[in-house]
């Protein structure tokens, strides 16, 4: 995920932060926020025997186990957390406990509660050790050296660790698949979002995980955990088809869980399936809506999974042409996002744009100009705003406005951080592609093709510098705009090269194959040019508007 992903949020950690009693505790009351455990319909069938003679703890705890591979670890907590209720001697819960406190690869901080609170669970399960299965030892006494007793900053010893003790309890059981899905998981979480290399070869560590999850998958091809993970081991290598069959595993494997039914879009878009990826968070939108309904739980850290589906279904409409669906999806995700505590505001802040993103890819310049601009608690948006102003203001031919925007722009970028994030990447370093695009939209509107075209590229050389991230930090694509400037400048072969490698990292996405047409009918192929033509209609088969070119700056003539 939606990679809001990658960074630390740890202020959102702050909502589930809970404390343990040295008995089993009490079932929690509800609060205005609901926070009691409930059972959820529609979690799939996947269960792990536990030693336990009680059937609602053996329930509760294979719920907690799901929304542990689910990534959703409030929730996951409260789930062990009441198994340990129905059953006072089982060790197993506790263990789900203390693993659920801990780093993840979408948040790999812990802030002290969360520390304190998975140091207590740990306690709890050790007392248990003697009611444990010898598999139920080995894991106890593997999660234990992932805490400490007291709070520490520094935690990669202790990630280290865990990793270290999680590959000899997988060695010792080999044949269980949880056990090898959880030692990925503590591989993966000493590199969150780095397992591949820039040149495509695998970060030291990456094989191991692979091939433990592709160990359960040949056993067990619908293994919740296996399948989420396997996809975001892959996606970001060069090649993410390998894990079609996992993303297939889990359309439909727990429907309640939006995040395991957004998943497979993160191999989706990498491969061009376009309609899938809109289609698998459109599901995950109304399983977070079956979720919220049956919960009623307050913000916590699962909300920001939820912004990121209609974040991701934005993004897909936006590669089909349906500029309805992915205005409205931006608009739900900022609607999601928009009312966070100032505390948590950093991690908003870069995607509440999304909206002027989606107007300017369409070219709808007079709507862009309607927006207001953002609270000054949102630096970075207020700064997109300039540039979406800028592009425009450009394009209605109003560039002396437009340099303003771009001044304006510029301060804004400078004015930042230098540790100020998008997703992942320096929140200078995308909106330095931003300042590269503006200039080329006026150079383009001003008649200069040649400065536009190298203002372009100096976007095209920073944006091919970014760390992968889904959807991209920086969300329209540079080679499109390049492409049609391209194309308007009669250099078609340079074009066409442009298109191809968009597509490359793009697969199928509309705006290239039509621009990929128009430069193979420009340098007289017309085969080619049909059969590229005809690609295009399928991905734009359910558009709700039309395009002459790669990029709304520029109008393709069938003689050019």
């Amino acid at each position: 995920m939606t990679r809001i992903i990658a960074r630390t949020l740890a202020p959102l950690c702050a909502f589930a932060a809970a404390s343990f009693l040295s008995a089993a505790p009490p079932a929690p009351a509800p609060t205005e926020h609901n926070l009691a455990p409930v059972l959820f319909e529609g979690m799939g069938s996947h269960t792990r025997r536990i030693s336990t003679t009680s059937a609602d703890a053996q329930r509760w705890f294979d719920q907690g186990l799901i929304w542990l591979f689910a990534f959703n670890h409030d929730e996951a907590i409260r789930s062990f957390t009441e198994a340990a209720r129905h059953d006072p001697d089982a060790a197993m819960p506790w263990w789900g406990v203390a693993v659920a406190h801990g780093p993840h690869i979408n948040n790999p901080a812990m802030p002290e509660e969360r520390q304190t609170a998975a140091w207590e669970a740990l306690q709890q399960a050790n007392m248990r050790l003697h009611r444990a299965s010898t598999v139920e030892r080995a894991l106890i006494e593997a999660v234990a050296a992932r805490y400490a007793p007291q709070p520490v900053e520094d935690r990669a010893p202790l990630d280290r660790a865990y990793a270290d003790a999680m590959m000899q309890v997988a060695r010792q059981h080999a044949q269980d698949d949880d056990v090898l899905v959880l030692f990925a998981e503590s591989m993966m979480d000493l590199r969150p979002w780095n397992l591949w290399q820039d040149d495509g070869s695998p970060h030291e560590g990456t094989d191991q995980i692979l091939h433990a999850l592709e160990t359960v998958l040949a056993r067990s091809p619908n293994h919740p955990g296996a399948a989420h993970l396997y996809i975001h081991a892959v996606e970001a290598s060069p090649n993410p088809y390998r894990a079609v069959p996992a993303a297939d595993a889990l359309r439909a494997a727990a429907p309640v869980i939006g995040h395991l039914t957004h998943m497979p879009s993160h191999i989706d878009i990498r491969v061009g399936a376009w309609d899938q990826a809109a289609q698998s968070n459109r599901a995950a939108m109304e399983a977070d809506r079956r979720y919220r309904e049956a919960s009623g739980r307050p913000p916590e850290f699962w909300s920001i999974y939820m912004a990121h589906n209609p974040q991701f279904l934005a993004f897909a409409c936006m590669n089909q042409g349906r500029e309805k669906e992915a205005l409205e999806s931006a608009r739900a995700m900022q609607d999601l996002l928009s009312k966070v505590p100032d505390d948590v505001a950093p991690f908003a802040d870069p995607v509440l744009t999304l909206d002027l993103e989606v107007l300017t890819q369409f070219g709808r310049w007079e709507k862009v100009l309607e927006a207001p601009e953002p609270e000054p608690r949102w630096p970075i948006s207020r700064a997109l705003r300039h540039h979406a102003r800028g592009v425009a203001l450009a394009n209605l031919g109003r560039t002396s406005e437009a340099q303003r925007e771009l001044e304006a722009l510029i301060d804004a970028k400078d004015a930042l951080p230098d540790d100020a994030l998008m997703a992942i990447n320096p929140a200078k370093t995308v909106l330095q592609i931003a300042v590269h695009k503006l200039r080329g939209e006026i150079a383009l509107n001003e008649g200069r093709l040649d400065e536009a075209a190298r203002e372009l590229k100096h976007g095209v050389a920073i944006e091919d510098t970014l760390l992968y991230m889904e959807p991209p930090d920086w969300v329209q694509p540079m080679r499109r705009p390049l492409g049609a400037v391209l194309m308007k400048a009669g250099k078609h072969a340079e074009a066409e090269a442009v298109y191809r490698e968009d597509l490359r990292r793009w697969p199928e996405n509309g705006w290239s194959l039509l621009g990929l047409s128009q430069a193979l009918a420009a340098q007289g192929k017309p085969d080619e040019a049909a059969a590229v033509r005809k690609r295009f209609e399928h991905v734009w088969k359910d558009a709700d508007v039309t395009i002459g070119s790669s990029c709304p700056c520029v109008t393709i003539s069938p003689a050019q």
